[in-house]
């Protein structure tokens, strides 16, 4: 049940892979619409980009306290590549913390795809020794504030970057219930 390392997961349509470098040129197709960038800024990578990227994460974090778990999102039904989710896993006392992120390619938007997703990593590491997940979503970004909220996640008023920081806490002591303040 080690939360530093991903493992394939598998939801009703989707399967997370593990992040390898060989994704990259697939993915840079995936990812290549602009509208993608509207929230999150910049412009869509190259294959060469996107494969260093690959390259840097599947390195791991150059702190070792810190997991970097990244997944592609491959829908079965059609065999290809959708999208990413991934999280970053940060010690804590008394459990660990996770931020985590999704995106899907404009093309399979609308699907729910990435609360399926979502859904399933949430579900992942709450079996693991993880208390908090916490995901960062543009204001104006409805369909990604409605994936935090299918996944469990609640807004806060704290904010990073400009972005509504959504949480969700786990109550690890014996008995505990979820506190999804």
């Amino acid at each position: 049940m080690n939360p530093r390392t991903a493992r394939a997961l598998t939801t009703r349509r989707l399967d997370l892979l593990p992040l390898r470098v060989e994704h990259a040129e697939e993915m840079a197709a995936v990812l290549s619409d602009p509208a993608l960038h509207a929230f999150i800024g910049g412009a869509p990578d190259t294959p060469q980009a996107l494969r260093s990227r690959y390259q840097r994460l599947t390195a791991g974090s150059p702190d070792p306290a810190v997991s970097w778990l990244n997944w592609v999102i491959r829908l079965r039904a059609a065999n290809c590549l959708v999208g990413t989710v991934q999280a970053t896993v940060h010690p804590a006392d008394p459990g660990a913390r996770a931020e985590i992120a999704w995106i899907v390619g404009t093309p399979w938007q609308g699907r729910g795809i990435a609360t399926e997703a979502v859904r399933g990593l949430v579900d992942w590491l709450d079996r693991r020794p993880v208390r908090t997940i916490v995901a960062h979503v543009h204001p104006d970004h409805r369909a990604s504030a409605a994936v935090a909220r299918a996944a469990g996640l609640t807004p806060t008023d704290a904010r990073h970057d400009g972005e509504i920081r959504w949480r969700r806490s786990f109550d690890r002591s014996p008995g505990g219930t979820a506190d999804d303040a």
